[in-house]
C-alpha cells in the first residue's frame, strides 16, 4: 500500500544532508555588479548597464532580502526537523552568489556526506526554476574533476520535485492572501470588490513552451494553483473572488516576447474596467526577494496610487508553517521513492505530482534547442 509522510516512519535513508539551493544575491553595494555578472554570465551586458540595473538593489542598501530569509528557512527547517526527531544537516548553497554551489559542495565533502538531496527555493518548473540549478549542480562539479557520464563522482544529488502544488505551499499561500485581504479591510478597502492579482516572475515564450515537458507550462502550473488558492480563499471570506495572473521582472530586448500582462500593464487595465481595491499575490515567489521589494511593493504600488486604487501585496509563503512542514513531507517523501518504496504523492489542483528525476530535455532554455550542459538528477546526464 502506498505511504504518505504522515504514515510513513520518520526515515530520511538514504540521504545524509539537505542541500537548500538557491539564487543568492548581494550583501552590500560593492556585491552589486560582480553578482549581475555572475547572474547574466555569457550574455555580454557591459558593467555600465550592470550599474543601472543595479540602481533596484542600490535602493535597498545594495543587499537583497534574500540571503537573510534563506537563513530564516534553514533556522526553520532545522526546528520542523528537529521537532520531528530528524537528524539531517542542512547545507545552504547558490548559484549566483556566497556561499556558492562549490562552497556547499565543499561542506557537504568535509562533514563526509555520500548522498544529499537539494531543495531548490523555486515551487515551479521552467528552466529558471529547476534545470538551471540541475546545470550548476554538474557544471561545478565537472570543473572540480567529480563529473563522469554516471555523474557525480563524490557526493550523489537527488532533487526534490517542484513543489507548487504541494498542499503545505498552497495552504502556506491561502494564509498570505487571507492576511493581505485582512490588510486591505484595514486601509478602508472593500474586500468584497476587491480583484484577486497573483504575480509571478515572466520568462521568455521560448523558455515557456519548454516547460512543458514537465508536464505542464510554467503558465499553466500557476494557474493550477492560483485556481485552487482563489478557491479555498472565496470559501474562507464568504464570497466569490475574481482573480487573474500578471507577470513581473521581465528582462532582454523589447523585440523577444515574453509571458504578459505585466502587473503595471494589468492594473491599469483594471483600472479602466472599474476596479479599485486590489490584493496582489506573490504565488510565484518563495519568499520576499528583490523582485517582490521592488517590483511590487515599489513600482507596482506606485502605479495602484497612481490609478486611485487602494492596494495591498499579501506575503510570501517565507516560513510559514504550513510551508516549512510540507518542505519536510516532501523530504520524507523523496526518500522513501530513494528506497524504491510506493509512495501516494500528495497534491492539489489538476496537474499531477511533478518528477523527481526529470527527463532528457527536460525544461530546456529554448524549446526545441538542446544544449550541451550536463545536469544532474535527470535520466540522463544530457
Amino acid at each position: 500500500m502506498p505511504t504518505t509522510p504522515t504514515t510513513a516512519a520518520l526515515d530520511v535513508r538514504p540521504y545524509d544532508a539537505l542541500l537548500l539551493y538557491s539564487f543568492g544575491g548581494p550583501n552590500k553595494p560593492e556585491d552589486v555588479v560582480p553578482f549581475l555578472r555572475n547572474v547574466t554570465a555569457g550574455k555580454g551586458i557591459p558593467d555600465s548597464r550592470l550599474e543601472e540595473v543595479g540602481e533596484h538593489y542600490y535602493g535597498f542598501g545594495g543587499r537583497s532580502p534574500i540571503n537573510e530569509q534563506n537563513l530564516a528557512l534553514k533556522a526553520a527547517l532545522e526546528a520542523e526537523l528537529a521537532e520531528r526527531g530528524i537528524d539531517l544537516p542542512i547545507v545552504w548553497g547558490n548559484r549566483n552568489w556566497e556561499p556558492y554551489t562549490t562552497d556547499a559542495v565543499d561542506q557537504l565533502e568535509a562533514m563526509g556526506a555520500q548522498r544529499a538531496v537539494a531543495l531548490v527555493t523555486s515551487a515551479f518548473s521552467s528552466y529558471s526554476g529547476c534545470r538551471q540549478y540541475r546545470e550548476d549542480l554538474a557544471v561545478v562539479l565537472e570543473r572540480r574533476g567529480q563529473l563522469d557520464e554516471n555523474g557525480s563522482t563524490t557526493v550523489q544529488f537527488d532533487k526534490i520535485r517542484s513543489y507548487f502544488n504541494h498542499p503545505g505551499f498552497a495552504q502556506a499561500n491561502v494564509e498570505a492572501v487571507l492576511d493581505g485581504y485582512a490588510a486591505l479591510a484595514e486601509k478602508g478597502g472593500d474586500g468584497a470588490k476587491a480583484r484577486l492579482v497573483f504575480v509571478t516572475h515572466s520568462i521568455p515564450d521560448t523558455m515557456e513552451a519548454a516547460s512543458r515537458t514537465s508536464y505542464a507550462t510554467y503558465s499553466a502550473q500557476h494557474l493550477d494553483l492560483a485556481r485552487v488558492v482563489a478557491a479555498q480563499v472565496s470559501e474562507r471570506l464568504g464570497h466569490d473572488v475574481a482573480w487573474d495572473l500578471a507577470y513581473c521582472s521581465r528582462s532582454g530586448p523589447p523585440s523577444q516576447p515574453w509571458l504578459e500582462p505585466d502587473v503595471n500593464d494589468h492594473l491599469e487595465a483594471l483600472a479602466a474596467e472599474g476596479v479599485r481595491d486590489v490584493v496582489l499575490s506573490p504565488i510565484g515567489f518563495v519568499s520576499d526577494h528583490m523582485e517582490v521589494a521592488y517590483d511590487l511593493d515599489t513600482e507596482a504600488m506606485a502605479t495602484a496610487a497612481g490609478l486611485g486604487m487602494t492596494a495591498v501585496r499579501a506575503g510570501t509563503v517565507g516560513t510559514r508553517p504550513a510551508f516549512v512542514e510540507g518542505l519536510v513531507d516532501l523530504l520524507l517523501e523523496r526518500a522513501a521513492m530513494a528506497r524504491g518504496e510506493e509512495v501516494a504523492e500528495a497534491r492539489v489542483g489538476e496537474l499531477p505530482a511533478f518528477r523527481s528525476v526529470c527527463v532528457p530535455g527536460c525544461c530546456l532554455r529554448r524549446d526545441g534547442e538542446p544544449t550541451d550542459v550536463p545536469a544532474l538528477c535527470g535520466q540522463e546526464l544530457y
